[in-house]
């Protein structure tokens, strides 16, 4: 369970974050990530280390590949935990960003991936998000 002090502060900076990218803040939103990170990065490799903080910071990294990096990093934090709902979601984030990177073979092992980890999972919106993703790439749409 991610550390109740820790989520209030990844929250309330995803929260700033969107508002700043709506805004158009480029200044605000490079501060925000920044402080982001900085929680990421003290906290790894400790107690409070949580895939949750990593994922939101993969959320709103803007560069796809770096993304992609950030999202393998909570992958793996989520496995080590065997959290299905992150493993699930992160699967799903991933997969979007490598059909945006031309990567659809990718994207469907990312998929197929979630989908198992969905199967021990509540959240049914979630499951059909990755189902009809899933779909789409498996009759060779986008």
């Amino acid at each position: 369970m991610i550390n109740t002090k820790i989520y209030k502060a990844v929250y309330s900076l995803a929260e700033k974050l969107m508002e700043a990218d709506r805004k158009g803040s480029k200044p605000e939103f490079d501060s925000l990530y920044g402080q982001l990170k900085d929680i990421c990065t003290a906290n790894e490799n400790t107690d409070k280390d949580h895939p949750e903080q990593w994922e939101t910071l993969a959320d709103f990294t803007e560069d796809f590949d770096a993304a992609l990096a950030v999202y393998e990093k909570a992958m793996e934090k989520a496995q080590a935990m065997n959290a299905k709902d992150h493993l699930s979601s992160i699967g799903l984030s991933m997969a979007r960003l490598q059909i945006e990177l031309g990567q659809t073979q990718a994207a469907i092992s990312s998929l197929e991936a979630a989908k198992v980890n969905a199967n021990k999972i509540e959240d049914k919106e979630l499951k059909a998000e990755i189902d009809a993703l899933l779909e789409r790439l498996a009759e060779g749409k986008k």
